[in-house]
C-alpha cells in the first residue's frame, strides 16, 4: 500500500542575514506543535538568507488560515520576503506549444502518473500538431494561431482564457512565440521556459546550428522563468551532453531534445514543489 503524502505547510524566506534567524522560525513552529520534515538555509556571500521549512500539519495548532498573521510580526523583525504554501494545494497548470511534441509529452505523461504535484488544465497551441495529443491524455486543447499583426489580440484572449481557468503557471513546452513585456508583466514567475541551450551561450533561433560551427564539445538545455529580456530569466535547472568531431547537427538536435524535456519538467517538478527561491536575476533551489 503506497505511503500517504503528508499534509504540510512551506515557507520560503529571504531577507538580509542576521543572528536567530532559523532559531526563531524553528521556535515558532515548535512553539505550536509543528513538525519540521525539511528545513534548508543558505547564505549568500552578498549577505542574504535564504530558507525553506516544510513542518507537518497534523498537530499544528493553528489554523491554516491564521498562519499569515501569526508569523507577520517574525516577518517584519527580519524584514523578510516570504510566501507560505500548502503541499495539499495543487497548482493549475496551462501548456503552451507549437509543433514539437516532445516537451509536451513528458509533461504529460509525468502527469498521467501522478509524478507532478499540479493539474493541467489546459493546452493552448498556435498550430493544430498537437491537438491529437491532447485528445490522447484528455486535456482540454485551444487553438489559437498567432500572426504578426493578431499579436496583440491574441495574447489577450490566451490571458484571458488562464486567467478564467486560475492558472497558477504557464510553461512553454517548445512555444515558438515571443511574448510580449505586457503578457509576461501579467504573470510574474509564472511562466517556464525551456531554451534549448546551454545559456547564456547560443542565445535566440537555431543554437545547435550554432553550437556545431562553433565546434563545441558539450550541448546543454535551460529552463528559466520567462521575463520581458528574451532568454534572460531566473535560469532554474539546466542539463548538459557531451558530444564529439563525429555528431552531425541533426545528432546535436536529437541529443538536445532529449535534454529538453528532462530539464523542462525537472524545472516544473521544482517550482511546483516549492523549491525555487528567485532573487535578483538568480535562484536558489532547494533540491
Amino acid at each position: 500500500m503506497a505511503k500517504e503524502a503528508r499534509d504540510t505547510a512551506i515557507l520560503l524566506i529571504s531577507c538580509e542575514d542576521q543572528r536567530g534567524l532559523v532559531a526563531e522560525v524553528s521556535f515558532f513552529i515548535s512553539t505550536y506543535k509543528g513538525n519540521i520534515v525539511v528545513s534548508d538555509q543558505h547564505n549568500d556571500s552578498s549577505g542574504a538568507f535564504f530558507m525553506r521549512v516544510e513542518w507537518d500539519l497534523a498537530d499544528f495548532t493553528i489554523p491554516r488560515e491564521k498562519i499569515v498573521p501569526a508569523f507577520e510580526p517574525i516577518a517584519e523583525k527580519y524584514g523578510m520576503k516570504w510566501d507560505l504554501k500548502f503541499s495539499h494545494i495543487k497548482p493549475k497548470i496551462a501548456l503552451m506549444v507549437s509543433k514539437y511534441d516532445h516537451c509536451l509529452f513528458e509533461l504529460l505523461q509525468r502527469h498521467k502518473s501522478g509524478e507532478l504535484n499540479g493539474d493541467i488544465v489546459q493546452i493552448v497551441g498556435n498550430h493544430r500538431d498537437v491537438e491529437p495529443l491532447a485528445e490522447y491524455f484528455d486535456i482540454p486543447f485551444t487553438h489559437i494561431p498567432v500572426t504578426k499583426s493578431t499579436k496583440e489580440e491574441m495574447e489577450r484572449k490566451e490571458m484571458e482564457l488562464f486567467d478564467s481557468l486560475g492558472a497558477d503557471l504557464i510553461v512553454l513546452a517548445r512555444y515558438m512565440q515571443i511574448l510580449s513585456p505586457d503578457f509576461v508583466n501579467h504573470y510574474p514567475q509564472r511562466i517556464i521556459n525551456i531554451h534549448h541551450s546551454f545559456l547564456p551561450a547560443f542565445v535566440g533561433a537555431k543554437p545547435y546550428h550554432q553550437a556545431f560551427e562553433r565546434g563545441v564539445k558539450i550541448i546543454g538545455a535551460t529552463s528559466h522563468y520567462v521575463t520581458s529580456d528574451l532568454d534572460q530569466g531566473p535560469i532554474i535547472a539546466q542539463g548538459i551532453a557531451h558530444i564529439s568531431h563525429r555528431d552531425s547537427v541533426e545528432d546535436l538536435v536529437r541529443k538536445g531534445r532529449a535534454l529538453e524535456k528532462n530539464v523542462l519538467a525537472q524545472a516544473v517538478e521544482l517550482h511546483l514543489n516549492n523549491r525555487v527561491l528567485v532573487f535578483g536575476n538568480k535562484t536558489v533551489v532547494f533540491e
